[in-house]
Formats: structure tokens, C-alpha cells, sequence
């Protein structure tokens, strides 16, 4: 078994910020369903803060999270994050991501209290939501209500 692979936030992910008319959109890519979920957690939290890479990282959690496909799992699990951010004001700039099946994640993230938030998500939605295969790997884009 290989160790998991812990990537932060100050390491290059492959997603982009999309134009949307009210809310905030990411277009996200993966190799795998695994880094696609991880290029999505990083993206988001570049969303939430203006300094990623500042993010502090003196806190783990564990976060579980099951779901009924690969979308739902994806939108859970950002759903599971954002909520962290606006509830507790903890941001995650870590992510090892120890399982991952298109139902399920278990996941080690590692973050900290943050000051301000650039922007609050209300929700992770399912607005035209696809993980889609590409030559290269998985794509999606998911829109934030903000």
C-alpha cells in the first residue's frame, strides 16, 4: 500500500476561476477522482481567503463523508469545508486524502483559524454539475452560491 500523498495549498492545482453571473465558479481537473477532489478543496480555499499560502496549518481533522455518486461526493465534501470556514472559521490548506471511492472520502486536513474571509459560501451547489472524462483525466465545474 502507498502512502497517501498530502498536497497544500501552496503546491500548483489544476482548477480556475469562472465567470458566473451571480455566484462564484471553479472549473476543476484531476488525473483521478482523488485529485480532482483534492484540486477542488484547494481551489475553494483560494477562493475564501486572499492569501492561500498564508493559511495556517497548526490544526488535523479527519473528515469523512459519504455520498451516493462521485457529484454528490464532491459537492458534500466542499460542502463539509465551507461550512467549517463560515461556522468555525477554520480555512484547510492541507489535504491527504487517505480513501476515495466515487461514495466515499476519508480525508486528513490540515488548517487554521483565519482572520477574514475574501468571500462567505452560503452553498455548493448543483447548478449543471458533471464530472466529466477528459483525455487527460476528470473535469468539472462547480458553482459556489455567494
Amino acid at each position: 500500500m502507498t502512502k497517501p500523498k498530502s498536497t497544500t495549498i501552496s503546491a500548483k492545482a489544476d482548477f480556475e476561476e469562472v465567470e458566473h453571473t451571480a455566484d462564484w465558479a471553479l472549473r476543476i481537473r484531476g488525473r483521478d477522482l482523488d485529485e480532482l477532489l483534492t484540486h477542488a478543496a484547494l481551489g475553494m480555499s483560494s477562493l475564501l481567503v486572499a492569501e492561500p499560502a498564508n493559511i495556517p496549518l497548526n490544526r488535523a481533522e479527519t473528515i469523512e463523508v459519504e455520498a451516493c455518486d462521485a457529484e454528490s461526493l464532491l459537492v458534500n465534501w466542499l460542502s463539509e469545508l465551507a461550512y467549517r470556514a463560515e461556522a468555525e472559521g477554520i480555512v484547510f490548506g492541507e489535504f491527504e486524502l487517505q480513501q476515495v471511492t466515487p461514495t466515499h472520502l476519508l480525508a486528513i486536513v490540515r488548517g487554521g483559524c483565519v482572520t477574514d474571509l475574501q468571500k462567505h459560501i452560503k452553498a455548493v451547489t448543483y447548478h449543471n454539475l458533471e464530472i466529466v472524462k477528459t483525455t487527460d483525466g476528470l473535469e468539472v465545474t462547480v458553482v459556489f452560491d455567494v
